[in-house]
């Protein structure tokens, strides 16, 4: 099920990560849109939920920071075009955490 506001569309389901092959399951809250195991996204969005972007490519996390609104947030870079993402971190989820150490070892945010 989704439901779309101006620029976006709120979609939550559960996918197969195709960094690790493990199952992941949507959010209680919010939209997942990473990999709780490996924190991998995939480069699909142009406007968040939107699925029209073609570059379809495998985004690695690089790096993290801290949002007064969203608060952890990480940064993705697309392993095919170079583009850059964020998206807010669930490491709070009551279903499938994202790894608190696998953000931790990220590039730490900037002062």
């Amino acid at each position: 099920m989704s439901t779309s506001t101006a620029r976006f569309t709120h979609l939550n389901p559960g996918f197969i990560c195709e960094n690790c092959q493990r199952e992941v399951q949507p959010l209680k809250v919010g939209c997942r849109n990473h990999c709780p195991f490996c924190l991998h996204s995939k480069h699909v969005d142009r406007f968040p939920g939107d699925r029209d972007n073609p570059c379809q490519g495998l985004m690695e996390p690089i790096a993290y920071e801290f949002n007064g609104k969203k608060g952890l947030t990480l940064v993705f870079k697309c392993k095919e075009c170079g583009g850059m993402g964020k998206n807010k971190a669930a490491h709070e989820d009551e279903v499938q955490a994202d790894s608190y150490e696998l953000i931790l070892k990220l590039n730490k945010p900037k002062s």
